[in-house]
């Protein structure tokens, strides 16, 4: 039997990013152009490049209110929030951690949105 290779932390936010953007795809219709994953101690972040879809980017410019731009935060955020298992259980098959808390946020002037997930400390396995 092959022994497992740890991989490296590049690799690993590497398989995040790739993650990300395919559930993007999925499961919001559209996915983003670009993804960058940084994990910092106990936090991944995720850096999202424009993942607005054309209908979204209309309703984010068509209103001289913000009421348009609220809909679209508010949207995307409870999407991301019924999506959250899905969400947990790809991030603990990439890094074997539970998820303590996720944080989100979308700007509808530039079409980014940040995730920020935090991580339980103790890594699947360790004692």
């Amino acid at each position: 039997m092959i022994p497992e290779i740890a991989k490296t932390k590049g690799q690993v936010e590497a398989e995040i990013s790739e993650a990300i953007i395919k559930f993007e795809k999925e499961y919001m219709g559209r996915g983003p152009d670009e993804a960058k994953t940084h994990m910092i101690d106990d936090m991944i972040v995720i850096r999202l490049q424009r993942v607005l879809t054309p209908a979204e980017q209309q309703l984010a410019t068509s209103d001289g209110d913000a009421k348009g731009r609220s809909l679209i935060k508010q949207v995307r955020t409870e999407l991301l929030e019924k999506a959250r298992p899905l969400l947990e259980a790809m991030l603990w098959d990439i890094t074997g951690r539970k998820i303590r808390s996720m944080h989100t946020d979308i700007s509808t002037a530039t079409g980014e949105r940040i995730i920020v997930f935090t991580l339980d400390s103790v890594q699947c396995g360790s004692s």
